[in-house]
C-alpha cells in the first residue's frame, strides 16, 4: 500500500530574524532602506548611479620578517583567513633592497580583497565587534581619507577580531583596512561610512 506524501510546508523564518543573525545582510539591508536615501537628501543627487556605496574592502598586512622567518607568513595567511573568511594573496617584493636583504620575488605580505556579501560581513564585524575591542576606542581617525573617497585604517593588533585566539598568537601584528568606494569626494565617502555606523572621532 503506498504512503501518503506530506503536503505540509516548511515554514519560513521571517526576514527579521535572517538578518538580525547575519549582521552582513542587515547591513546591506540598511544601506539600501535608509543610507542612500539619506545620501540622496543631503547631496541632492539626479541620478540613483550617483549615490555612493562601499566598492571593496582591501585587508592587507606587510611582513618584512617574512624574509628570515617564512613561519611569520604562514601565520599571517592563517590569520587573515580566520577574520576575512577568505585566503589572502600572497605578495612579493617588486625591487632587491640590499641593507633589508630583500631580493626582487620575495614573499613579504598578504591581502585579501572582499566583495558583495563578504564585504558587508566584514564591514559588519568590523563596526559592532572590533571597533568595540579596542583599549580607549574613542572613534577612527577623520584624517585617512586619501582624497578620492577611500578610507584607510590601521590596527595595532589582530586580537581585536574575535576569530584570532590569544593562545595561538606567536606574535602581535597589525594590518591595514581600505574601505575602497564609489564617492567622488572624501566628504561624500564620509557621509556614507558615517551613516553605515563609523563612529569617527570628533
Amino acid at each position: 500500500m503506498a504512503t501518503k506524501k506530506s503536503t505540509a510546508k516548511t515554514k519560513q523564518e521571517p526576514r527579521e530574524l535572517v538578518t538580525q543573525e547575519q549582521p552582513g545582510l542587515a547591513l546591506k539591508d540598511k544601506y539600501l532602506k535608509e543610507v542612500a536615501p539619506a545620501l540622496v537628501k543631503k547631496f541632492s543627487y539626479k541620478n540613483v548611479t550617483e549615490v555612493p556605496k562601499v566598492q571593496k574592502i582591501v585587508v592587507s598586512r606587510g611582513v618584512g620578517e617574512a624574509v628570515s622567518n617564512p613561519k611569520a607568513l604562514e601565520n599571517t595567511v592563517e590569520e587573515l583567513q580566520l577574520i576575512t573568511g577568505q585566503k589572502p594573496v600572497v605578495t612579493k617584493a617588486k625591487k632587491s633592497i640590499a641593507s633589508f636583504k630583500l631580493r626582487t620575488g620575495m614573499k613579504i605580505g598578504c591581502l585579501v580583497t572582499l566583495r558583495g556579501q563578504k564585504m558587508y560581513d566584514f564591514l559588519a564585524k568590523l563596526i559592532n565587534v572590533a571597533l568595540p575591542r579596542i583599549r580607549d576606542f574613542k572613534g577612527v581617525n577623520p584624517k585617512g581619507f586619501d582624497g578620492r573617497g577611500n578610507y584607510n585604517l590601521g590596527f595595532r593588533e589582530q586580537l581585536i577580531f574575535p576569530e584570532i585566539s590569544y593562545d595561538k598568537v606567536d606574535k602581535v601584528r597589525g594590518m591595514n583596512v581600505t574601505i575602497v568606494t564609489t564617492a567622488p569626494t572624501d566628504e561624500e565617502a564620509r557621509a556614507l561610512l558615517e551613516l553605515l555606523g563609523i563612529p569617527f572621532r570628533s
